[in-house]
């Protein structure tokens, strides 16, 4: 017999729903914001301790929505 096997680890995806709620709240009027504000916001907004990890691990700099939400796996767009 074939199929999936319960043993297989699974990579569960964690919500980025809190993520792209905090990204349409802060590029609201604006074009582009540095990685120390989206951090700073992320952290205001209590976002889970995963989704803090990859934003602190942006390279400093400032980011349009869309390279925002793609370098984060985000799906604002």
């Amino acid at each position: 017999m074939t199929g999936v096997t319960d043993d297989a680890p699974v990579t569960e995806q964690p919500d980025t729903r809190p993520l792209d709620d905090l990204l349409d709240d802060i590029y609201h009027g604006q074009e582009r914001i540095s990685q120390a504000d989206i951090y700073r916001r992320a952290v205001a907004a209590e976002l889970p301790a995963e989704l803090l990890t990859r934003i602190a691990a942006l390279p400093q700099g400032e980011y349009a929505v869309d390279e925002a939400a793609d370098l984060l796996g985000g799906t604002v767009a």
